[in-house]
């Protein structure tokens, strides 16, 4: 038991020593994940139109 009690001790020293980002990093860290979203999903529509295009003639 007193392992366990350990244990959710460290948990709690952890989560207090936790950095949280502020509303600007926040809002920065979210449009940066959108934006590489975004590029990813560009980039396999046109290698998939590509691909479909390069199938489509030698078929």
């Amino acid at each position: 038991m007193k392992k366990i009690k350990n244990f959710f001790s460290g948990v709690l020293q952890q989560i207090k020593a936790v950095t949280w980002p502020t509303g600007k990093e926040l809002r920065k860290y979210t449009l940066t994940v959108f934006v590489v979203c975004l590029l990813f999903v560009l980039f396999f529509m046109v290698v998939d139109f590509g691909i479909d295009t390069i199938l489509d003639f030698i078929l």
